[in-house]
């Protein structure tokens, strides 16, 4: 006799066929939820050892910030006390140079010449005085003009006075003979 199959096969293969389907989607679900959550860490991981790395590098960079500023200023204390060192050596050096200056002054006086007031001003020298003649006021230019300590000395003015005396203001510039020599060659 011949066999008939009565079952309904197309359905059960369509419950099989629907049921490895569902298998299938679970399974890359499944697939598809591991890839997303590895990679999610993976990122994760990534952006917390880089948050790790910039606060690193911030830390580091507020320490060197203190070393640049501390390193400014020492720097700038160096240069207050080199401009110090500079200034007392030079007082020191124009020490001598001011004791000079007064001693070529004093020797170009010439007789009945007297200086009311002397100032200096850099290497400006200002001198005020009385003389008994315009002679004598003359001896005292030439006596500037041939001296080292001074160059080109200017005669400002000279006025007579009741008294017999000629008031007069002269001009001039300190040389350091030393330099003046140096310049020359």
């Amino acid at each position: 006799m011949a066999k008939i199959n009565l079952l309904p096969w197309r359905e059960e293969l369509r419950k099989e066929r629907q049921q490895e389907f569902i298998g299938i989607a679970v399974a890359v679900a499944l697939a598809a939820a591991a890839l997303v959550w590895f990679v999610n860490s993976n990122i994760d991981g990534q952006l917390a050892a880089q948050k790790s790395r910039n606060a690193f590098i911030q830390k580091e960079m507020s320490v060197l910030t203190e070393q640049i500023t501390e390193i400014q200023q020492l720097r700038d204390k160096r240069e207050q006390l080199l401009e110090r060192m500079k200034l007392i050596q030079d007082l020191q050096g124009n020490r001598p140079i001011i004791v000079r200056l007064f001693d070529e002054i004093a020797r170009s006086m010439p007789d009945d010449l007297y200086f009311t007031s002397l100032d200096i001003k850099g290497t400006q020298v200002s001198v005020k005085g009385r003389a008994k003649s315009n002679n004598r006021v003359a001896a005292l230019m030439r006596n500037f003009d041939d001296s080292d300590w001074f160059d080109a000395p200017n005669l400002i003015s000279v006025k007579a006075e009741k008294n017999d005396y000629n008031t007069f203001e002269v001009t001039m510039t300190q040389v350091d003979p030393k330099n003046a020599k140096k310049e020359v060659e």
